[in-house]
């Protein structure tokens, strides 16, 4: 059973990273290399003399430095890739279900809404140069809120009795009657309409992402039983 869990995440989990290394590079690199430029352009602050310093004129991307953080991007997804497949396929054993590619697809869609809607909701997808709360403030929360909504899903799907409803409800809301840390001022170099493409295009790459995953991960599930 172990074999058959590590050798159906790692296939899934690899396969599904290249695919989201792929988007990302399509679809939302070149927009946080042009919210890079803008992050360039913005004043900085001061060090405390009440005046704010420019910063050199913006460049074109050092396209070195485009390479080495896309590869170190796609090392990322593939390792992301892997371990939420492990999840998926962990899910798939505690279940006692069969599951083949449909109900994987299924598994994908609640991992979506567990780890990249539940938080955007919150705390939406952010490029360079826009104002953000504390990044380990940021973190807590969207694990706050990723295992709030993952255990009301769990909860709605193999629980026994009408109090798991509301008590599912209770554990997905918890995170955002809390509140998301924001910054004292929304606000940043770049234009809004290109923060919101971001954020837009990184839910799509994450439901694209999740929807492989969980069918890929069903798949090999399947497959490796024999």
């Amino acid at each position: 059973m172990l074999r058959r869990i590590l050798s159906a995440a790692l296939a899934a989990g690899l396969l599904a990273g290249v695919l989201v290394s792929a988007l990302q590079a399509a679809l939302t690199t070149p927009l946080i290399l042009q919210a890079e430029v803008y992050e360039q352009a913005m004043p900085a602050q001061g060090h405390g003399d009440g005046h704010a310093h420019a910063h050199p004129a913006p460049s074109g991307p050092d396209w070195g430095e485009v390479a080495e953080r896309t590869g170190l991007t796609v090392l990322a997804n593939l390792v992301t890739g892997v371990g939420f497949a492990l999840l998926v396929v962990a899910g798939f054993t505690l279940s006692g279900r069969a599951v083949e590619e449909r109900e994987g697809l299924l598994w994908g869609l609640a991992g979506f809404a567990a780890f990249t809607l539940a938080p955007a909701l919150g705390l939406p997808p952010e490029v360079p140069g826009t104002y953000a709360a504390d990044l380990a403030d940021r973190q807590a929360w969207w694990s706050f809120a990723a295992v709030g909504a993952a255990a009301a899903l769990w909860l709605l799907a193999f629980g026994r009795g009408a109090w798991r409803i509301p008590v599912a409800l209770a554990l997905a809301a918890l995170p955002h009657v809390v509140g998301a840390p924001h910054p004292a001022a929304f606000g940043g170099g770049v234009p809004p309409e290109l923060a919101g493409q971001f954020a837009a295009r990184s839910i799509g790459v994450g439901a694209l992402f999740w929807c492989a995953l969980g069918w890929l991960a069903g798949g090999f599930f399947r497959r490796f039983a024999h």
